[in-house]
């Protein structure tokens, strides 16, 4: 099956994968805390404003995964305080779906979020997914992990995720029976202790 772009989020473990039909030649690269997916150096030209981004951004008080421009100012609020549910929903209801053929959904999540949010009711670090579609805006509180996607699976549902740390979150997700992977990052850690990883199917 073809889900598309996802992410999945558990409270101290994510994941983001890019999955493509129209545009495989990109690769995830870490650079200080940030993961951004981008073009491969033999890859076409092209205007999209979707396929460069920041995949994967590390705060003081969480990590956040997303599938577009989203991501950073989904970051800046969490650095400003604000509890991780704003921090996604008001990105997410400003930029709206994306503006391509196909009315793509923004996926993002919060990992290690720290219990003193108030978004979570852990004792310990929480985890926040969301959504925004062309009906609907979704952000929910999980503590299980949960996958949301631009297709098919567009909504927050439970996913089977073994791994723990970064480098094997990555590869999981990339290795999984969902269709035309590209490329891969992982989180793991609580709030101001993350490690990050990425995989482009070397």
């Amino acid at each position: 099956m073809y889900v598309g772009r996802f992410v999945v989020v558990s409270p101290e473990v994510g994941a983001y994968r890019v999955s493509s039909r129209s545009f495989p030649n990109r690769q995830a690269v870490k650079r200080d805390g940030t993961v951004t997916v981008e073009p491969t150096p033999d890859a076409p030209e092209t205007d999209n404003p979707y396929i460069s981004y920041n995949g994967v951004r590390v705060t003081e008080h969480g990590a956040v995964v997303g599938n577009g421009s989203h991501v950073d100012p989904i970051a800046e609020k969490l650095e400003l305080g604000y509890p991780a549910r704003d921090a996604i929903a008001e990105p997410l209801l400003s930029l709206d779906f994306e503006k391509d053929d196909y009315d793509t959904p923004r996926v993002a999540g919060v990992v290690g979020v720290d219990a003193a949010d108030p978004t979570t009711n852990a004792d310990g670090p929480g985890a926040v997914i969301g959504t925004v579609r062309r009906d609907a805006l979704l952000v929910e509180e999980v503590t299980e992990p949960t996958l949301v996607a631009t297709y098919e699976e567009n909504s927050p549902t439970a996913f089977d995720l073994g791994a723990t740390d970064a480098s094997e979150v990555a590869r999981e997700v990339y290795d999984h029976e969902y269709e035309h992977a590209v490329c891969s990052a992982g989180v793991a850690g609580s709030a101001g202790e993350f490690d990050v990883a990425v995989y482009n199917g070397e």
